[in-house]
């Protein structure tokens, strides 16, 4: 998937786009800064968690300049997930040509208008979002669901990445939501990751390492998550928004003025953007509020039609870069400093093993084997990369004592240290070293490579468990 050479200029509205007429500014509230919205007939919040689609009947971008709106991309039969580039001259956005096709990464210039299509795939490609470095970041469909992928937004534009690069591997619908400050990919998936389950945040770094919750108080659903100037993330449980911010180790609601929220909140000087609707057989509208203040105003509503997704078209930060330091290796190395440790409390009988589960191709789960746990619950595995994992301690008689009911993956070339088991960013290290460092700084190989289980053995003194 090359990024396309051709542009297409943008061409008058046609008969496909004249729901968009009728759009009503409120007169008293104008925004001083131009934006771009999706504007919707029928909208799904968390379709694409299902793998289905968002906008059963279709979307449109709209620009907002002056109180006035006008489609961003008239020459497309659908558009939708704008954002704005790092200096604000061009947007990024899901589109397509005919309304047959699938959704597609496109890119247009706020200069002259032109538009060109990023990807060429067979399947919807979806909520792109803008890296440093020229790349981008959005969710392909793929036969296991949406998953994470990254591409250049140049040919031509040197990279030490490959132009296409996937980035999630637990056989999950991963969406992305935002990139942050410093680098990381905020995206939704279901909890436990790998499921179905309930709407969850989580991180991952733009080569697909560091996967990690982005906060292990799971609960409500939670999606749509922006990061505001001061770093903390905000986001939508639906009927209210809550944030996370560093000084917690769980979520903080946010007393805002009693909606439906569709989240992806923009910050201004000193209020936010935000699509709010006052009741689920009502549409979502485009409002600001003064965080405090005990009333949203209304800037652009349309009766029957859900104005969402708000970006400001303006220069903002660009974020950091992050240089990888994977290995070229199949595998990575996991290093646990006190697997006993865990968001639900210290285990109260000492684990023995540790066992590797994955799944194979046709997705069911094999075990991978086992590795010691030493004392003080450290353990040190290799483990194959790029593939979905998931770890359970055992007893001295093979019981499980824990376990992770979802998967994770460690990117191929990973090195990566953990402090427990799924502990939150609460937890800090002991000042010591693990004792399994003590006994060898050689991994126990789990990759299901040939002859690991005789390697395996011998490190475990010759009792494999």
């Amino acid at each position: 998937m090359m990024p396309g050479t051709r542009a297409l200029q943008v061409v008058a509205c046609s008969a496909a786009f004249l729901f968009l007429c009728g759009f009503v500014p409120d007169r008293g509230t104008k925004l001083d800064t131009d934006f771009i919205v999706t504007a919707a007939p029928a909208y799904d919040p968390l379709a694409a968690l299902r793998g289905k689609e968002r906008f059963p009947q279709g979307a449109q971008l709209l620009l907002v300049h002056d109180g006035k709106t006008e489609p961003l991309a008239p020459g497309l039969a659908a558009s939708a997930d704008a954002n704005v580039f790092f200096d604000g001259t061009r947007v990024l956005f899901a589109g397509k040509k005919a309304a047959a096709d699938p959704w597609q990464i496109w890119e247009i210039s706020l200069a002259d208008h032109a538009v060109r299509q990023l990807t060429h795939e067979t399947s919807d490609a979806i909520r792109p979002l803008y890296l440093p470095e020229g790349r981008f970041v959005y969710a392909q469909y793929t036969p296991a669901g949406f998953a994470l992928q990254t591409g250049l937004l140049d040919a031509a534009t040197p990279s030490t990445a490959p132009a296409e690069q996937s980035l999630g591997f637990a056989n999950a619908n991963t969406i992305p939501a935002d990139v942050l400050a410093d680098g990381r990919i905020l995206f939704e998936a279901g909890f436990p990751l790998g499921t179905a389950g309930t709407p969850e945040l989580f991180l991952v770094y733009s080569d697909g390492s560091g996967v990690e919750s982005y906060r292990c108080d799971h609960g409500a659903a939670r999606w749509a998550g922006r990061q505001l100037a001061s770093g903390d993330v905000v986001f939508t449980h639906g009927p209210n928004l809550a944030r996370f911010t560093s000084p917690l180790a769980h979520e903080e609601r946010i007393a805002a003025p009693p909606a439906q929220y569709a989240g992806a909140i923009v910050e201004t000087a000193s209020t936010w953007l935000v699509s709010a609707r006052k009741g689920a057989e009502k549409a979502y509208s485009i409002n600001l509020w003064k965080p405090g203040s005990a009333k949203l105003e209304t800037v652009l509503v349309e009766s029957g039609t859900n104005l969402l997704a708000p970006v400001l078209v303006a220069p903002r930060p660009t974020p950091k870069h992050h240089p990888s330091a994977l290995h070229p290796w199949s595998y990575a190395n996991l290093l646990a400093l006190d697997a006993r440790l865990s968001r639900d409390g210290v285990l109260k009988n000492a684990p023995a093993t540790v066992q590797l589960e994955t799944r194979d191709t046709n997705g069911h789960i094999t075990s991978l084997g086992t590795a010691p746990v030493e004392s003080d619950g450290s353990f040190f595995v290799q483990v194959p990369g790029d593939r979905p994992i998931r770890f359970a301690l055992l007893d001295g008689k093979g019981a499980v004592l824990r376990q992770e009911h979802g998967w994770f993956w460690a990117r191929a070339g990973e090195q990566r240290i953990c402090v427990g088991c799924h502990v939150g960013p609460e937890h800090a290290a002991e000042n010591r070293v693990p004792a399994v460092l003590l006994r060898t700084t050689t991994p126990v190989d789990l990759t299901g490579a040939p002859n690991a289980q005789e390697a395996q053995t011998a490190l475990m003194g010759g009792n494999s468990k």
